[in-house]
């Protein structure tokens, strides 16, 4: 943590900004379950939330460098090697109408219209490890603030495609959802820049046709679904043809298709090119993997855990917890992998290099879950430590005790994660 930190200290012009960053990092990826400021201020032995506030509401550092220099990090370590973009919106429930940009809008978190706040969000995929790019605020027409515009979803998305493709990264294939597929707009913007996509689309969708031609389906085919951890489940695709054969073609996936069950049939539109049948149905599931990643985001990272009522401030929370996501990402298998002969460069010069994985309860899976625990059992010494550091003075006396027992029961609290001995 230390070392992926540093690359961001030049960005804090105080010391003590600086630190307020590293206890953020230390605090958000911990066991806590609610990830607000005095949570975070306890478990990093803290006496006061304020400092944390401070740097996030009050201090000088610029939202815009750490991103950039974020992404200059993945692009480092990427090396010119090909990404999926997967572009998706997100909702989450806010009370009351102080926090900016809160409205009545159709929130995919609960499913349904909702007073919240949403967010449209690019993500990386490589080598089935998800890291997050970008994020806009969406701006609806009643909460505009003077000096903005307003912006609607696709045309956000448009603009983080422009934005990704002039930092130079290598995008190979770009996930939507239908509101995407469904937009002329944001197609257009993916064929501007030769993108190759597949996305989601309307059942009902139309394609203009000229007079004698007709819809056709063509017989389903069975092919295996192959997950990350491969594992793989049987699924059924079939081409849908618009008069003749085009370009662009059409496709459903399900898992029944006699049913057609609702929750896992999708039809896609894509440019891909060849013998789609095997696939195009594990290129299209990577964006669920996407949408698993924002869930734990939200779940293990405290996306919407902040206290904030200006989009500042939200802002700048949001982007530590893109830094936060990024340090765990690149502490994968397959992006460590990437720079290998450098990771083993760096470990020679070290005067001693400790193995955490021969550690009884370390994770030898790969997947961006099993990173963060592993990165959790690796701190949670430290955190144990500074939880009963207040109390070591009274260990020398008759009050051990007493201490002993402190010592129990700061324990207890990390008892999913820390091994005994």
């Amino acid at each position: 943590m230390d070392e992926y930190c540093a690359d961001y200290k030049d960005l804090f012009k105080e010391v003590r900004n600086y630190e307020c960053f590293k206890y953020l990092h230390l605090g958000i990826i911990s066991t806590i379950k609610r990830k607000s400021l005095p949570e975070i201020a306890k478990v990093v032995s803290i006496n006061s939330a304020q400092s944390l506030h401070h740097f996030l509401a009050n201090s000088d550092w610029s939202v815009d460098e750490l991103k950039q220099r974020r992404l200059n990090k993945l692009k480092q370590v990427l090396n010119g090697q090909a990404i999926t973009v997967v572009i998706d919106e997100t909702g989450d429930r806010k009370k009351g109408k102080k926090t900016d940009y809160v409205a009545r809008q159709y929130l995919g978190s609960v499913g349904k219209i909702d007073n919240g706040i949403v967010s449209v969000n690019a993500y990386g995929v490589y080598s089935n490890i998800t890291f997050p790019l970008m994020v806009k605020v969406f701006k609806p027409k009643g909460t505009l603030k003077e000096g903005d515009k307003y912006k609607t979803k696709i045309e956000l998305a448009s603009e983080m495609i422009t934005e990704l493709m002039e930092e130079g990264f290598q995008i190979e294939l770009v996930l939507a959802d239908s509101l995407y597929g469904e937009s002329s707009q944001f197609i257009r913007k993916l064929d501007e820049y030769n993108l190759a996509y597949v996305v989601a689309i309307r059942s009902n969708h139309g394609v203009w046709l000229p007079a004698g031609q007709s819809v056709r389906a063509n017989n389903w085919c069975k092919f295996e679904r192959t997950f990350s951890n491969q594992k793989s489940e049987t699924r059924y695709i079939r081409e849908i043809i618009y008069g003749k054969k085009r370009t662009i073609t059409y496709w459903e996936i399900t898992t029944d298709p006699e049913t057609m069950p609702e929750n896992s049939t999708s039809f896609v539109m894509t440019n891909l090119q060849g013998n789609l049948k095997k696939t195009l149905g594990d290129l299209y599931g990577l964006r669920t993997w996407v949408e698993y990643g924002f869930r734990q985001c939200k779940q293990e990272l405290g996306w919407t855990d902040y206290r904030f009522t200006n989009f500042q401030h939200i802002e700048r929370w949001w982007e530590i917890i893109f830094c936060v996501y990024t340090m765990i990402s690149l502490n994968s298998p397959a992006l460590l992998a990437l720079n290998q002969s450098r990771q083993i460069e760096a470990e020679g010069q070290r005067t001693s290099h400790i193995d955490f994985s021969n550690h009884q309860q370390w994770n030898h899976e790969s997947g961006w879950k099993n990173v963060l625990n592993n990165l959790r059992l690796i701190v949670q010494p430290l955190l144990l430590f500074w939880l009963i550091y207040p109390w070591l003075d009274i260990f020398p006396n008759s009050q051990l005790l007493l201490g002993f027992n402190h010592l129990i029961a700061a324990m207890n609290q990390f008892k999913p994660c820390y091994a005994s001995g």
